[in-house]
């Protein structure tokens, strides 16, 4: 698909943009496809808060968390030791 797309940018912007080759199509479109990429996962990222602040019942302390943490160690080591 071709699109023509017109830009208005300031003079030391463009010249700069074009000694990068930025405003070369393939450029442009990466760049495109990086801030879609981007704003898909911000939208996500919100989603998961919007989840997260869903669930109910109370945050764990640092100390359920640093016991989890333990946990999940012991239980990779144990696995690595073949037990």
């Amino acid at each position: 698909m071709s699109i023509t797309i017109k830009l208005d940018l300031p003079e030391d912007v463009a010249a700069e943009a074009r000694a990068a080759g930025l405003l070369e199509p393939e450029p442009l479109a990466e760049l495109v496809n990086s801030e879609l990429q981007r704003r898909r996962a911000g939208r996500r990222l919100i989603e998961l808060m919007d989840h997260l602040h869903a669930v109910p019942g109370e945050p764990m302390s640092m100390e359920e968390i640093d016991a989890e943490v333990k946990a999940v160690r012991a239980a990779r080591r144990g696995r690595e030791a073949g037990h």
